[in-house]
């Protein structure tokens, strides 16, 4: 049986269909950045969870919400959603993901304290960058291609998370789990100040060091003591001394607590440390570094114990996503604008896909900044373009027979 014929997108028809889009797209924006969607609303959360679900089914996909399974967690759904194109992995089809976020780091409260408005070409109000200009890009640009009969893939896969911005526990298992089936990933989140896409980010390891000491009178027999405290001190000093010694490796102490009355000599001190690498190597050359380091309490009579809390690893910059910035790069050129990439020490859900061996590239909403501040922007002017560079995308790296 031969193989079905390719519908070919021409960028300018998709860039004028992203222009004829931009009225219905402020109107959508306006409407889901009304809600209030904190990462700790469910209710806020599920509510624009009902939108998404709503305009994907509109548009064809199957969609599954997902609830937590977190105990002692209030987060709202996870949205996945899935179409099947025309083409089989045979064919050449491959799975493509578009992965934004649902919440915001805003109280309940504020959409109506600082509702959405834009002045000139500039949108502002609470999520409005990170990530609801983002979530609706995605949404729009798999709306022109069903619009122009694009299905030259073999599935698309939209996943909308509740809790990105509190480092995603109760949607990472589904975010990875979706992850390892698909070929490409395209994070929405908004695009650099400049216009940037994000080519990588930094992962996070977090640990707890525990000291023990020995407890005495400080007053009447302090040399019986072994002070925790004093432990911990030094140790501080030498993990904030590891800063400098391998290229773009952070630690940073940044809780100690130590003691519970100065006239007893300190027991028990604890730190929380967070490292923060740009690649796999990094991470665990700062685990080795800090377990070296305990081995050697400075106090006698003192005894250091480290747990390693969680880990978010690192989106790499790597051969392989630099050809797939060279293809973004590329379909941008054909639409009459020049992007870049950044690096970003902050982490999202494209770390956990990332993780899962997934070549992703992020940054693709439309051009923001000031996030999780009263501040937070979204440059309207600089919608239609990104929304035709998410089509052309979609549409090219859907079919491994097109030319790249």
């Amino acid at each position: 049986m031969s193989a079905p014929l390719r519908q070919r997108p021409r960028t300018a028809d998709l860039l004028s269909a992203a222009r004829a889009q931009q009225s219905q797209y402020l109107t959508d924006l306006a409407q889901i950045v009304a809600i209030d969607s904190g990462s700790y609303s469910a209710e806020g959360v599920n509510q624009v969870a009902d939108w998404v679900q709503a305009r994907l089914q509109r548009l064809g996909f199957t969609v599954e919400r997902v609830p937590h399974q977190h105990p002692g967690l209030d987060v709202g759904d996870t949205v996945v959603a899935r179409k099947r194109g025309r083409l089989a992995p045979a064919d050449g089809g491959r799975t493509i993901m578009l992965a934004a976020h649902m919440d915001t780091v805003f109280e309940s409260g504020t959409a109506a304290e600082r509702p959405f408005r834009i002045v000139g070409s500039t949108a502002y109000g609470p999520g409005v960058c990170d990530d609801k200009g983002g979530l609706l890009a995605g949404l729009t640009a798999l709306g022109i291609l069903q619009e122009q009969g694009i299905h030259d893939y073999a599935e698309l896969v939209f996943l909308a998370t509740p809790d990105e911005e509190i480092g995603s526990p109760a949607s990472r298992k589904v975010t990875e789990e979706v992850a390892r089936g698909v070929d490409y990933a395209l994070g929405l989140e908004g695009a650099r100040e400049n216009g940037d896409l994000v080519i990588a980010r930094k992962g996070i390891a977090d640990f707890r060091v525990k000291v023990t000491g020995r407890a005495a009178h400080a007053g009447i027999e302090p040399e019986r003591g072994a002070n925790a405290a004093l432990c911990a001190a030094h140790l501080v000093v030498a993990l904030q001394a590891l800063n400098g010694h391998r290229d773009q490796v952070t630690v940073n102490v940044g809780v100690v607590r130590a003691g519970t009355r100065a006239n007893i000599v300190c027991p028990e001190a604890e730190l929380h440390i967070e490292v923060r690498a740009a690649t796999e190597a990094g991470i665990r050359w700062a685990e080795q570094a800090i377990n070296d380091l305990t081995q050697h309490p400075a106090v006698p009579g003192t005894a250091i114990s480290v747990e390693r809390m969680d880990l978010c690893p690192p989106m790499e910059d790597t051969p392989a996503s630099r050809h797939l910035l060279e293809q973004a790069t590329a379909a941008a050129a054909a639409l009459g604008f020049e992007i870049g990439a950044a690096a970003t020490g902050g982490v999202g859900d494209a770390n956990l896909i990332a993780g899962q061996g997934t070549l992703v590239l992020d940054g693709l909403g439309p051009v923001g900044g000031a996030d999780h501040t009263p501040e937070e922007w979204l440059d309207t002017s600089s919608v239609p373009e990104r929304v035709a560079l998410l089509a052309l995308l979609i549409s090219s790296l859907g079919d491994a027979n097109t030319d790249h």
